[in-house]
């Protein structure tokens, strides 16, 4: 159940991260409404994530996998470029959550 959490806090940032390029700077309502309501569901999904994780593990896992899921949703629907210089970076940051989590996890 807490990696069912931790997977749902990084949808719910996500989406919120996702979302800032649409309240422009915080001037457009709705979007800014969304944005800081995901991060709300985000950050109250990660506090109950951390009852049973370790906070250097979920952060990661957080952190890390969030940043590869922005890096392909601005790729693939924000118009971003995707260089091989960020695939090597994001592939570089999976592989030390991977790193993290079978090391700390235990």
């Amino acid at each position: 159940m807490p990696y069912l959490f931790l997977a749902l806090a990084i949808t719910a940032e996500v989406i919120g991260t996702s979302l800032l390029k649409y309240t422009d700077g915080f001037s457009r309502l709705w979007p800014t409404v969304g944005s800081l309501g995901m991060y709300g569901v985000a950050f109250a999904l990660l506090a109950q994530t951390l009852r049973t994780i370790p906070v250097g593990v979920a952060y990661a896992m957080w952190s890390g996998l969030g940043t590869a899921a922005i890096v392909a949703i601005g790729a693939a629907f924000l118009g971003e470029p995707l260089t091989v210089t960020k695939v090597v970076g994001v592939s570089l940051v999976i592989a030390g959550v991977v790193v993290l989590n079978l090391g700390g996890a235990h």
